[in-house]
């Protein structure tokens, strides 16, 4: 008994000394009856903490399930999301692509309208293409719209989520399956639209080629439809290097020719180049040229004599020339009086075979490397060809209309003359006419 009160009191006075070296609040004293063999300084075991009881640990379960269970929702939700964001910028994109193309096609229309133009040729790529293409388009979106539902009704069904939850996600689902069902549905109604524009399209097209098929024949008709092989003339409008006509027939070798034409020059100044004939190795073997403010000139083989000819007036005249290789005798008639003769223009030179003739321009090469600035401007007519020297009875009856003869090595006829570059074959006003305004 003494024993116990020795080892209390022991125990006593270590745990005030102990209280004194730590805070109050974590100090308490503690007596406990020990065996007399036993240490006193031994520490005394700790108190068990008693164990939850069984409500408690399935509280808990069931709050890391439910907590476990959110969030696998929350990722399902956030796929879910990116889904459907993916969607929506396809669909924008299919819209966006057509209006653009409907914007362009107007803007097309509006523009080929102002310029008098068909747009046969100026239609987008291909509209059954597009039509194609977005038929595929809303089908792939229906079909992940499809497999998207199906994935997320399970998974609003299988999980435990709060019923507000669920119901809040169940509402947005469908507002936003009832938008993607409205953009298809537009996207459906615009591919109808198109598909009818296209048709219209295709019958205004073919509407088109059969009216300009048809005015093309009638022009081929109207151009070819000459009353007679000769009753056209060559109309060059423009001061150009490339608007000319070209005679398929070339001349033979020649120790005499006599060329006559009807002109009606329409230049400002200088009456330019009627004819050109060029052959290898010489490029002015016969021309007729009036540029910058030098009378006219003839040249044979490069040698050149003036003509006593006046032509730029805007009406219409007949001109004729002769040339003979013997002493190089010329002579020149306009409206079918002589006006002026002369000699020593490249005498005892024959006129070479084979060359090129050319009608509105002069050539530097046989055929080509024209000047814009010795073009002719104007109307040509009935140039003839032969290989000697007509009468002045003869030119001057060609004049006055009462002969219309035909060279024998170069005749005026519809098929020997090949216009270019802009160049147009017209009809012939009448002989009279022709004299009443020269």
């Amino acid at each position: 008994m003494f024993a116990l009160l020795v080892a209390a009191i022991l125990l006593v006075t270590g745990g005030g000394s102990t209280a004194r070296g730590q805070d109050a609040k974590a100090t308490r004293f503690v007596c406990t009856s020990i065996p007399l063999d036993a240490d006193p300084t031994c520490p005394v075991p700790p108190v068990p903490v008693p164990v939850g009881t069984p409500h408690e640990q399935d509280l808990r379960s069931t709050v890391m399930h439910l907590r476990e269970t959110i969030l696998q929702q929350k990722e399902t939700m956030g796929n879910q999301k990116e889904t459907i964001k993916e969607l929506t910028s396809k669909l924008t994109r299919c819209e966006s692509a057509q209006l653009e193309a409907k914007y362009k096609g107007s803007r097309r229309k509006q523009h080929d309208k102002a310029n008098g133009k068909d747009t046969m040729g100026d239609l987008p790529r291909d509209h059954s293409e597009v039509v194609d293409h977005l038929g595929r388009t809303i089908q792939a979106l229906k079909d992940r719209l499809g497999s998207l539902e199906q994935q997320t009704r399970p998974n609003l069904s299988n999980h435990a989520f709060p019923s507000d939850l669920r119901e809040q996600l169940q509402r947005k689902l469908g507002d936003l399956e009832s938008q993607l069902l409205n953009k298809v549905s537009e996207l459906e109604d615009e591919k109808y639209i198109l598909l009818n524009e296209t048709a219209a399209h295709r019958y205004k097209t073919e509407s088109a080629l059969n009216a300009l098929h048809e005015r093309v024949t009638e022009l081929e008709k109207e151009s070819s439809g000459f009353k007679s092989p000769d009753d056209f003339k060559v109309s060059l409008h423009l001061r150009t290097n490339y608007l000319f006509a070209r005679i398929k027939k070339s001349l033979p070798e020649m120790y005499a020719f006599t060329v006559c034409m009807w002109i009606q020059s329409r230049a400002l100044s200088g009456v330019g180049t009627p004819f050109s004939y060029a052959v290898s190795g010489q490029a002015n073997e016969i021309v007729l040229i009036e540029w910058a403010n030098n009378p006219i000139e003839l040249l044979i083989n490069d040698k050149v004599a003036q003509l006593p000819m006046n032509i730029n007036d805007g009406k219409w005249h007949h001109i004729c020339i002769t040339w003979t290789t013997r002493d190089g005798m010329w002579e020149a008639y306009q409206d079918g009086q002589l006006r002026g003769t002369g000699e020593n223009l490249a005498p005892w030179h024959p006129i070479k075979a084979g060359g090129v003739l050319i009608l509105g321009q002069e050539q530097d090469t046989v055929g080509g490397r024209f000047d814009a600035t010795q073009a002719f401007v104007g109307e040509l007519s009935h140039f003839n060809i032969w290989d000697r020297i007509l009468t002045s009875d003869d030119i001057r009856s060609m004049a006055n209309c009462s002969a219309n003869l035909a060279g024998n090595i170069i005749p005026w006829i519809d098929n020997n003359v090949v216009v270019f570059g802009g160049a147009t074959k017209l009809p012939l006003e009448n002989c009279q006419e022709r004299l009443v305004s020269s």
